[in-house]
């Protein structure tokens, strides 16, 4: 009888350590107050970004709040707790949430994703970084911290974009050909994102085609084609096309909205809120698709200074009335920059494909997806519900083709 409710126990204990461990109330707060941000911060970009591709990391930006919010005080730190929809949050579960959730989306084995993550604040050569500060900014959310000298300017810039491709391991060649403002704190995020498909495409069914940038600009770009289930759903009103695919271990997933002919983008970012993503995802079904997707090496590199000032952190990018005191225990500095850079790949490469659906009825009759021109894509996480990378591609590299007649 001892034995058995010995060996029932251990049993047990293997099955829960076997589960996923659930997210706490605070990382689950911080990741609906990252997918908020995402759709805000997004569209406050597109605003200006003309033919430009777009890539930001939500989650990466809140942790990036978070440890401004470690730094500041007074009404600068209140600004950034309202920013991340955390008033009501103690400091500590704040740092604690978001730590959380950055680790738990990021893990590469539990998503089988790459994802490099490097996070670098500078300073003038007169700041001193608070003991404090350093170890608890390192702690929640992986902070190193150097100081910058800038009357090199050339050679500041130069370290700061050799730091970032080594931590990427040369995929984001750099951040920055220029810093306007040098006399204050300038943050750089520095990733590299590669997701593997839940099914892979085939390596031989990839040739080049033409992606149409504008009606005059047309570009080459290997194009990788398949056919599978995937979540599909098309939005007659609007004139949209959308497919859902997972990632390997089906943690995440890919969501590409297309409109169905070459237009600015314009039309649809004025559609993208949340609301609106959540009422087109409970209509996705599952169906056969064929998909045709550009083979992607972008390389996106923004400057949120002046984004995050106008969605609220107006004190923190304000010389005048930055409270950044816990940095450096002086009122001397206040976010100069934040750079917040990316370099995300996608390929053929994934899981191995259900061969035994060929053929059969499953696959009778596909939906066409065939992305020449240019589009919204997002990066969902299905535990969290947050927005691991929002973006658009509107000019993948390539070379420029000849207009025809």
């Amino acid at each position: 009888m001892w034995f058995s409710n010995i060996l029932a126990l251990c049993l047990l204990a293997v099955v829960v350590s076997g589960e996923d461990k659930k997210l706490s109330s605070h990382a689950a707060s911080m990741a609906d107050t990252s997918t908020n941000l995402a759709f805000n911060l997004y569209q406050n970009i597109a605003k200006e970004k003309g033919l430009e591709n777009i890539l930001i990391s939500p989650v990466v930006v809140a942790s990036s709040l978070g440890m401004v919010a470690m730094g500041s005080k007074s009404s600068t730190a209140s600004q950034v707790k309202s920013l991340l929809k955390a008033d009501a949050l103690k400091e500590e579960h704040l740092h604690t949430g978001l730590s959380e959730l950055l680790t738990e989306v990021s893990d590469p084995n539990a998503r089988n994703v790459t994802w490099k993550i490097s996070n670098r604040i500078y300073g003038p050569s007169s700041v001193s970084f608070s003991e404090d500060f350093v170890k608890n900014s390192k702690k929640h959310y992986n902070y190193e911290h150097s100081k910058i000298n800038f009357r090199d300017k050339r050679s500041a810039i130069n370290s700061i974009n050799e730091w970032a491709a080594k931590t990427t391991e040369g995929k984001l060649p750099e951040i920055t050909k220029d810093v306007k403002n040098t006399d204050g704190a300038l943050i750089v995020n520095a990733m590299f994102f590669k997701p593997h498909w839940d099914e892979k495409f085939h390596h031989k069914m990839v040739d080049n085609r033409g992606f149409l940038v504008t009606r005059s600009h047309t570009v080459s770009v290997p194009m990788m084609h398949r056919t599978g289930l995937y979540g599909f759903y098309e939005d007659t009103e609007n004139r949209l096309l959308m497919v859902s695919m997972p990632l390997a271990h089906k943690k995440s997933s890919m969501i590409f909205i297309m409109p169905y002919h070459l237009e600015p983008l314009e039309r649809v970012e004025k559609l993208l809120t949340r609301q609106q993503l959540d009422s087109w995802l409970s209509k996705f079904e599952e169906r056969a698709v064929a998909i045709s997707l550009p083979k992607v090496s972008m390389e996106v590199s923004h400057d949120l200074q002046k984004h995050l000032g106008e969605l609220g952190l107006s004190e923190a990018v304000d010389k005048s009335k930055a409270d950044l005191s816990k940095i450096s225990g002086k009122k001397d500095l206040y976010l100069a920059n934040v750079f917040h850079a990316s370099a995300l790949e996608w390929d053929t490469e994934g899981n191995p494909f259900d061969s035994s659906i060929y053929g059969s009825e499953k696959l009778r009759n596909p939906k066409l997806f065939y992305a020449d021109h240019p589009f919204i894509f997002l990066v969902k996480d299905n535990k969290t519900n947050s927005i691991l990378f929002i973006g658009r591609l509107v000019r993948p590299n390539g070379d420029k083709m000849r207009d025809e007649l």
